[in-house]
């Protein structure tokens, strides 16, 4: 896809500006479903789910912006700063897979997407701080040129992106608009045998990976990855393609008796790690010279650990950590161990952490694997503890999809159970804790998109998980609303129809 040059540094054309105006709203209008008739649960729980104060999207604009707060600060009080000058926010123009996208969105129900950005600070009668502040403040930074670093996203979730397809579209969408940052957090190798390295490097000789969606926890601990790579045989390697970073680090676990790694750059030993066998925790930063082309990670020994590889430009763009786990949800999450989460997160310093969870949540609800209590005490725990690695970051929780039920019977493709409750309970802590929230189930169309994504064959024979084109656009759906909400949040006429949220804890006020 050809992007005109450094597109954040130029206001959008008149004409593509009118286009996404006009355009976009149709081809993502709302598009009725019929929806199953459903037990007396499901319906106050909907209900519940529904029942929320009106967004920007739903708020009529007044015919006059509100003022901002001017009356003077009492003469003890130091004067505020003066304000960052204002950055014009305007929808880029959509790409060529955006355009199919919507197409595709068009023919298969989806709904315009709409996030809720909720007000977590006052100023007089407008609000001076969203939970998404601290992102959009960095998307400013980027689109004005001024930034000298990179905005970092930490997506946390489940095997929906594990395989990268969905954050992927996240990351090139917002990249083409703000700049690419680089990889970030990759991994030594694959989960599985087939799948993208985008990643990931290209591992030989023996690893072992486990992760904490297992059903027996591993032996040894885990961090912010939730995944760790073990050898089983000495020289173990994995390669990674170097693209000009002049910055990397290698996370690793000093495990008794388990050999030396070695980091190699066009290979010649660069960097070593030299465990004593503490258990605990360690970081390798290194310096890849100029012009470096490949970068191995060398295990000398049986038993070596490595937590993860981070490659890293110091150049400003967007950088998507992709922290996807197959089986998790957020309970599993709570299974790395504490300090090696935070310290690792609070290394990465992200601007927003991105919380993509539920699917499995509802079916081990369904099963009786789990109790609804449980599903949010999870959650709430895992939200609380990655906002006290990185508090100065952003915060969105994004439901799960629709789910649908299999075998051969009337209710084949129909909504499961539980579905309803995962949603509420997730917009409820979401907002509670001064997160956004982005219900994905109503953009993809509500009960029966699944169906009808089926139906178009963009799900696997499992029917859970969406597959090509069916991944993109729900990628597509949530850059959509991420950007949407950035523009909206930037317009004062839009101020007084931010949200305010449920009931803040104690800790987020």
């Amino acid at each position: 896809m050809n992007q005109p040059a450094s597109p954040c540094h130029r206001p959008v054309a008149a004409r593509g500006w009118r286009w996404v105006l006009f355009v976009l709203p149709l081809l993502l209008g709302d598009v009725a479903a019929a929806r199953p008739t459903r037990s007396a649960r499901s319906t106050r729980s909907r209900q519940l789910r529904l029942a929320q104060a009106p967004t920007a999207a739903q708020a009529p604009a007044p015919a006059q912006a509100p003022a901002l707060a001017s009356a003077q600060a009492p003469a003890a009080t130091p004067p505020l700063p003066t304000p960052a000058p204002a950055v014009s926010r305007a929808l880029p123009r959509p790409s060529a897979r955006a355009q199919r996208l919507y197409q595709l969105g068009k023919k298969l129900g989806a709904r315009e997407p709409r996030l809720e950005n909720p007000c977590v600070a006052q100023s007089g009668a407008s609000c001076s701080r969203t939970a998404l502040t601290p992102f959009f403040e960095s998307l400013d930074a980027l689109s004005s040129g001024t930034a000298s670093s990179p905005a970092v996203i930490s997506a946390f979730g489940n095997s929906l992106i594990a395989g990268d397809r969905i954050v992927d579209v996240v990351r090139e969408e917002l990249g083409a608009t703000f700049g690419n940052g680089g990889r970030g957090v990759l991994y030594v190798d694959r989960l599985a045998p087939y799948g993208p390295r985008v990643r990931a490097g290209f591992a030989r000789g023996g690893w072992e990976a486990r992760t904490l969606g297992e059903l027996k926890l591993a032996e040894l601990p885990f961090g912010v990855t939730g995944i760790y790579h073990q050898t089983t045989a000495p020289r173990a390697s994995s390669r990674f393609t170097l693209q000009g970073e002049p910055h990397g680090t290698l996370w690793w676990l000093d495990v008794p008796r388990a050999g030396r790694l070695s980091i190699q750059v066009d290979g010649k030993e660069l960097a070593r790690a030299e465990p004593h066998g503490s258990g605990q925790a360690q970081t390798l930063s290194f310096d890849l010279p100029e012009g470096a082309h490949t970068l191995d990670v060398v295990a000398e020994g049986k038993g070596a650990v490595v937590l993860g590889v981070v490659l890293q430009h110091h150049k400003p763009g967007i950088v998507l950590d992709t922290l996807g786990v197959p089986s998790s949800d957020a309970n599993l999450f709570l299974r790395a161990r504490e300090d090696i989460f935070r310290a690792q997160l609070a290394e990465r310093s992200p601007r927003l952490l991105l919380f993509i969870l539920g699917g499995n949540e509802a079916k081990r609800l369904e099963w009786g694997r789990s109790k609804l209590a449980e599903v949010e005490e999870g959650l709430r725990s895992f939200v609380r503890r990655s906002r006290a690695a990185a508090p100065g970051s952003a915060c969105l929780v994004v439901g799960p999809i629709d789910a649908v039920r299999g075998g051969n019977g009337p209710n084949k493709l129909t909504q499961r159970p539980y579905l309803d409750e995962v949603l509420a309970i997730e917009r409820q802590i979401a907002l509670n804790e001064g997160c956004a929230f982005f219900d994905i189930f109503s953009a993809m169309g509500g009960s029966g998109s699944l169906a009808r994504f089926v139906q178009a064959g963009l799900v696997h024979e499992d029917l859970v998980h969406p597959r090509g084109q069916g991944l993109d656009l729900l990628g597509q759906l949530l850059t959509d609303a991420l950007l949407r909400a950035w523009v909206d949040a930037g317009d004062p006429r839009r101020q007084a129809a931010l949200s305010a949220p449920l009931q803040a804890s104690e800790d987020t006020r």
